[in-house]
């Protein structure tokens, strides 16, 4: 894979560039963009594709739109970091639909999630029947995000 990396180009990064603007952009109307013909274009997309750098072909959602309003950022220390707990801890919240990521991270807290909410009260619902009744958690703080300044996948452009 590290080989694979390396050969990235700047024509394959603007390929990238174009899909992750619109992934339903036409192969041709991709060629054109990069004054590539579409079989040399399909060539390197396949390659892409091959080697897990284009993972898959997806939607963004304004959540908003479907009624959650709100986001909140949520750290969580919990009582044990044995393996068996972070498993379980990871298996619990992958059985809930409102946790859109949860990072392991280093530092004060152990986990760093993101949640999607409808409003202040869907929130507390979540904590109290979902959340709080997931073993181990020893201490969490919540924030409600005000504004997103800046939000991206990927720091390509």
């Amino acid at each position: 894979m590290e080989e694979s990396r390396k050969s990235f180009d700047a024509v394959d990064l603007r390929i990238l560039s174009i899909l992750l603007k619109d992934s339903r952009t036409p192969l041709h109307d991709i060629s054109r963009a990069i004054n590539l013909s579409t079989t040399s274009c399909w060539n390197r997309i396949k390659r892409m594709t091959d080697c897990g750098v284009l993972e898959s072909y997806t939607v963004k959602l304004d959540l908003a739109q479907l009624g959650y309003n709100d986001t909140v950022i949520v750290q969580v220390t919990l009582d044990s970091h044995s393996e068996q707990t972070l498993y379980e801890f990871g298996r619990a919240l992958e059985s809930i639909p409102e946790v859109l990521e949860a990072l392991l991270i280093s530092g004060d807290y152990d986990y760093f999630l993101r949640l999607a909410v409808k409003d202040t009260r869907d929130y507390e619902r979540l904590l109290r029947e979902r959340l709080y009744t997931i073993p181990g958690i020893r201490h969490s703080k919540s924030s409600f995000v005000l504004r997103t300044l800046k939000k991206v996948d990927t720091p390509l452009t």
